[in-house]
């Protein structure tokens, strides 16, 4: 199948050839992935600071797991957001550049989810501080569920109405 033929029978832009194709699509993953990493690294950096900080050890256990939870996502939701980069670098000029889309698109999806569960754990370890446990849980039940029907659930609902 050449060039052109793989054009016509792929999705993408009019007279864009297969190769426009994928450096178009991943730029616009980059440029998707660099905006969710910026959050996630300031969380990620400000949940690093709270156990130096003069309160901390007033938390009880509940508020102390949920900022282990919150930390270790925010760190997992770092490492799936610059995976695509550093691969980026290392298999840069190698032909796999097709392959490596479709693995940061999973990537993202991951650190996507990974985010949402340090947001949740982060507000609801707010609330538990501030608030105690019940208001805790409704805070993150919340962010919890906001972000699964934006994130998650709404565009899956728009995939299987398309198809």
């Amino acid at each position: 199948m050449t060039t052109e033929s793989r054009a016509v029978s792929e999705p993408g832009e009019p007279g864009e050839s297969h190769k426009e194709r994928v450096d178009r699509e991943l730029q616009e993953l980059l440029q998707g992935l660099r905006v969710a990493v910026t959050g996630v690294q300031v969380l990620f950096a400000f949940l690093l600071t709270v156990p130096f900080q003069q309160g901390f050890t007033k938390i009880d256990q509940a508020g102390l797991w949920l900022f282990f939870i919150a930390l270790l996502a925010s760190a997992l939701a770092s490492v799936c957001f610059i995976t695509p980069a550093a691969q980026h670098r290392l298999i840069f000029r190698t032909g796999l550049k097709e392959r490596m889309i479709h693995r940061a698109n999973r990537l993202g999806i991951a650190g996507a989810i990974f985010l949402l569960i340090a947001m949740t754990s982060a507000v609801a370890l707010v609330a538990e501080v501030v608030l105690n446990n019940w208001p805790a849980a409704i805070f993150g039940g919340i962010v919890a569920l906001t972000g699964t029907w934006f994130w998650l659930l709404e565009p899956i609902v728009d995939l299987r109405r398309e198809r």
